[in-house]
């Protein structure tokens, strides 16, 4: 392609990988004479994790060594275009967001609300918008269902897909059109980002937001670009119509349709890009709950492609586009690694059977070599969106969901579950940590005995030690899961706050007072300033919001007042409920918060 050249990282991370390819042959070689035979059953799966581990960063160097680097070209012109949101159970104010965002895209389209729940008041809505409204008569094949359904009944030579919770910017098509210039290009997938950076996604830093997803978005899809073995991840992807219809349509045999149609489109020899610019926001899960749910379901449905489509034998993949699907497959049985490495160390302390039969000196010089390299190998690959530590955590609040994934390569029929996009009222937090409590408890009860067994001579000191520091990091790593997603499941908002500082200017008794918000979002907003002595809750003000790009003006009520009131106009916090005279009002400021990455630029 010539819009296609390749980043390569500096030498010294290309020695690094080097070294830790060879460390890592070096590492399995010698443990595999450090097997204690004696203890087979408890033995042989440790190595096999550890080997799993091996494997596994063997794939991740293949994805993450060397990016593309892709040259926006200029868009073609006169193609038409459609542009699907389908929508199952979503609230009308999330999809009206996403709606509003996809009428406002730039280049000529038609945009259609894909109802597979069957409700009048998205009718109305799409009625109000003056979007295409398509239902079916029976919802067979869940969302793929769907958006064949809708393929039967448009003519667009392009399809746009966005979620119900996905608001695209207005540049989404002139980004991603013109890379369709090339015919065998079949489609360009952008990454998915993330508006609620309260989600349980996201960590909160002294210096940025982390996001668990951030490292396969911005770094692995665009690796695996350089193989032609980006797959469509269901969302702010745009698709060729002819392409969709060499195969059949979006694939209707598996839970997860978007990679399974990727592997189709890849098979018969079509060409995909990832544009790496993010050019729509969405919503992240919310909690524990809800996260784990998403990602049972990917991994159920990753195990029925895996099985279906035989991507090692079956013909038309390339051997790199092999190994990139088999990591993104491979990746949920890190569950049963997870479970070895979490089940070792008790069962050490409790029974003083050690694993491995080697001095532990030399077993430490072999072990650190290997990890080290291992560790910051992943970092510096990484370019600055990977964590060890994050990384653990999520591993730790995962690992029993992915174990049941596994069962996917044995069930024949899965059925869909939407991920629910309204925030949390609660959640079922407990229920989800339930693994995590137990491998905590368990582990934390086989401390004392190791230490009985260190004392009376029965566990070497060396390896008592040793495992004591591995048990204490798995009790931490629980509990920081543990306290960060009972965190989350408190949030109790009805909708999503942007931690925006914008200007707002109150008009109250003929008098204007200058403020800042400390938050905002397209139903009220927590407002900090100047305000008016007397000033009660229920009170009545004219609002403007300065907005970077315009001004926006509305009515609010006063819903609390911070301090105590006073007798002087002086600066305090109070809340404000916007009374929108009708929904084209409060248009600007929606295109503002979900349409545009404004609010992440002035967010920092």
């Amino acid at each position: 392609m010539k819009n296609l050249t390749f980043e390569d990282p500096p030498i010294h991370i290309a020695l690094l990988a080097v070294a830790y390819v060879l460390s890592g042959l070096w590492y399995f070689s010698w443990r595999l004479t450090a097997i204690n035979w004696h203890a087979p059953l408890f033995s042989i799966p440790l190595y096999g994790a550890e080997l799993f581990g091996f494997v596994t960063g063997l794939l991740y160097l293949l994805m993450t060594y060397r990016l593309a680097v892709r040259t926006v070209p200029a868009p073609i012109v006169g193609v038409a275009v459609d542009v699907f949101v389908p929508t199952y159970n979503e609230s009308v104010d999330l999809v009206r967001h996403t709606l509003l965002a996809a009428k406002n895209i730039e280049y000529p389209h038609t945009t259609w609300l894909l109802d597979d729940g069957h409700r009048e008041e998205m009718r109305v809505l799409a009625s109000e918008l003056r979007c295409n409204y398509l239902a079916r008569t029976e919802n067979t094949d869940a969302k793929a269902g769907n958006l064949n359904n809708a393929l039967e009944h448009s003519t667009g030579e392009f399809i746009a897909i966005f979620d119900a919770d996905h608001a695209a910017r207005k540049d989404f098509l002139t980004k991603t059109l013109g890379y369709f210039a090339d015919p065998e290009v079949a489609f360009v997938q952008t990454p998915q980002d993330f508006y609620n950076v309260d989600s349980f996604n996201h960590r909160a830093g002294s210096r940025r937001v982390w996001n668990e997803q951030a490292l396969f978005f911005k770094v692995i899809q665009r690796g695996k670009d350089t193989w032609n073995a980006t797959f469509f991840c269901g969302s702010c992807a745009v698709l060729r119509r002819s392409a969709l219809v060499s195969i059949g349509g979006i694939a209707t045999e598996t839970v997860t349709e978007d990679i399974h149609t990727s592997i189709r489109l890849h098979k018969r020899g079509y060409q995909s890009v990832y544009h790496p610019e993010s050019l729509a926001f969405g919503l992240a899960p919310h909690s524990i709950d809800t996260y784990l749910q998403q990602r049972i379901r990917w991994g159920l449905g990753g195990m029925q492609v895996l099985r279906r489509e035989r991507i090692l034998s079956s013909p038309g993949l390339t051997l790199a586009q092999r190994l990139n699907y088999l990591a993104s497959m491979l990746i949920y049985f890190e569950g049963w690694q997870k479970f070895v490495f979490f089940v070792t160390a008790p069962a050490v302390l409790f029974f003083g059977v050690l694993p491995i039969s080697a001095p532990m000196g030399k077993f430490f010089v072999y072990f650190m070599l290997y990890y080290t390299l291992s560790s910051l190998m992943y970092i510096e690959l990484a370019r600055g969106y990977g964590s060890i530590l994050l990384s653990e955590q999520y591993g730790m609040a995962r690992f029993f969901a992915f174990m049941l994934t596994t069962v996917g390569l044995f069930r024949k029929k899965i059925g869909f579950s939407v991920t629910s996009k309204q925030l949390s009222l609660g959640g079922r937090a407990w229920l989800w940590l339930s693994p995590s409590l137990v491998v905590a408890a368990l582990t934390l009860l086989s401390i004392p005995v190791g230490l009985y067994r260190m004392l009376h001579g029965t566990l070497p000191m060396g390896a008592g030690i040793a495992t004591l520091v591995w048990s204490a990091t798995t009790i931490g790593t629980a509990s920081v899961i543990v306290w960060f997603s009972h965190r989350r499941a408190q949030n109790r908002r009805a909708d999503y706050r942007f931690p925006l500082h914008i200007p707002i200017v109150l008009a109250v008794g003929g008098k204007s007072f200058l403020g800042l918000s400390e938050d905002l979002s397209a139903s009220g907003a927590l407002y900090h300033g100047e305000v008016p002595a007397g000033l009660s809750n229920g009170a009545t003000a004219a609002v403007e919001i300065h907005l970077p790009n315009l001004i926006v003006r509305t009515t609010a009520s006063v819903t609390f007042i911070g301090g105590d009131g006073g007798t002087a106009d002086a600066d305090r916090t109070i809340g404000l409920r916007f009374g929108w005279t009708s929904a084209e009002a409060s248009r600007p400021l929606e295109t503002f918060l979900f349409g545009s990455s404004l609010q992440f630029e002035l967010g920092g």
